[in-house]
């Protein structure tokens, strides 16, 4: 037994070690094209990303962290030893790749290890939900990269007003918003409410009203409110109006990175905490939760400053056509269940809005791509084979095993 509750000790804290690097790097890009503008501090930012992404964690983790520990491997439970060789091979590519300036994908090492520790302690390939996830990883550039680029050529567009273009895009980012499932928001039937579903039991227009579903109603109305708010204040200061809508915007999807990437450092924990500790899977979202905190505080002000300038060239308008997409990909991810790098998710959007106008068209070459997509395959190749060597390595001393 005290055994089991060592190895349980250090995957936690390899967990831990997880989320902190997520939070570190995967959650601080967002905020960055509003510290480029000057809407915001540097430590601002870094402070907001802490908060948002911690709570995006504990709002919206629960599905990829399902994914990553029962969805990748068919036959078997994950046991303590297995999730802790997930979690000490995805922590240390990342760590070393970090430390010697490779960049290590967290979806791609952390699916990788969780599919060679979970084949390791016997079980299958479950070769549908590969294909469902690899799917979804391939048409991301694709679909974020056509509406990045449609964005920015309305918003960029002389003919068409800020004060028309914007608020509506504030708008579907409401819609979408107010059905967004929230963990803290349960519905009569167990599962994740909307802000949209509260309102519309709270109001009882639930069973529809004018033809119309009252949760679609109720959206619709908050919508409405976002685009009237927006319009105001773009009236009031066109410039001060937009860098408000970055600010918002890059909160938003800060709060939905969070969301979409505590499953990775929760994700191989998530067996354990249910049949070896009895703790609810949010206990483990909120430790998760508080590593990305930590990290976005304690590394998070270089990355944004660098990032930053890397984004100046971009400007607010197509910083903003970059994160609606972003945004919706992810959220789309989150709904499914499918682990995703959120870096891929904002390099995708940003080429997307800067090859409007050209500014983005040097960047883009076949040798960058070619090595980073030889990445990606590399490191999940890579996180299965050495977290499949060292879950037998570890079996194999005694008291372990």
């Amino acid at each position: 037994m005290s055994s089991v509750i060592g190895i349980v000790a250090v995957a936690l804290v390899a967990s831990l070690f997880m989320s902190f690097t997520v939070g570190a790097n995967s959650n601080s890009a967002p905020i960055a094209p509003a510290v480029g503008a000057n809407a915001l501090s540097t430590l601002r930012g870094a402070l907001l990303v802490g908060l948002v992404a911690g709570l995006g964690a504990i709002a919206q983790g629960g599905s990829i962290s399902e994914t990553i520990g029962h969805g990748l491997v068919t036959g078997v439970t994950i046991t303590p030893l297995a999730a802790t060789a997930t979690l000490l091979t995805a922590a240390t590519l990342i760590t070393i790749g970090n430390s010697r300036g490779y960049p290590i994908p967290s979806a791609f090492t952390v699916t990788g290890a969780a599919v060679g520790a979970g084949v390791a302690l016997g079980g299958g390939f479950a070769a549908g939900t590969y294909a469902r996830i690899l799917g979804f990883w391939f048409a991301i550039p694709v679909v974020e990269g056509v509406l990045a680029y449609g964005l920015a050529w309305l918003l960029l567009d002389d003919r068409v007003a800020d004060t028309l273009s914007i608020p509506l895009l504030a708008g579907g980012v409401g819609y979408a918003l107010a059905n967004v499932g929230l963990s803290f928001l349960p519905t009569p039937q167990g599962d994740q409410g909307s802000i949209a579903g509260v309102l519309a039991r709270q109001f009882q227009l639930s069973s529809g009203a004018f033809g119309v579903d009252g949760i679609v109603l109720v959206a619709l109305a908050l919508s409405l409110l976002t685009v009237a708010v927006t319009h105001r204040q773009l009236q009031a200061d066109v410039t001060a109006g937009i860098n408000r809508m970055l600010i918002a915007l890059a909160l938003v999807v800060v709060f939905t990175s969070g969301g979409s990437q505590v499953g990775l450092a929760t994700g191989p924990l998530e067996p354990v905490f249910e049949a070896t500790l009895g703790l609810p899977s949010i206990v483990l979202l909120g430790l998760g939760g508080v590593g990305i905190l930590l990290g976005a505080w304690v590394r998070s002000p270089r990355l944004i400053q660098a990032v930053a300038r890397e984004y100046a060239s971009l400007g607010p308008k197509r910083s903003i056509a970059a994160f609606v997409p972003a945004f919706l990909v992810a959220q789309a991810a989150i709904v499914l269940g499918y682990p995703i790098s959120f870096n891929k998710v904002m390099i995708s959007s940003i080429v997307g809005a800067g090859l409007v106008g050209g500014t983005s068209s040097e960047g883009v070459s076949v040798t960058k791509t070619s090595y980073t997509v030889g990445a990606w395959i590399a490191s999940m190749v890579g996180g299965a084979v050495i977290s499949f060597a060292l879950y037998h390595a570890l079996a194999a001393i005694p008291g372990l095993g």
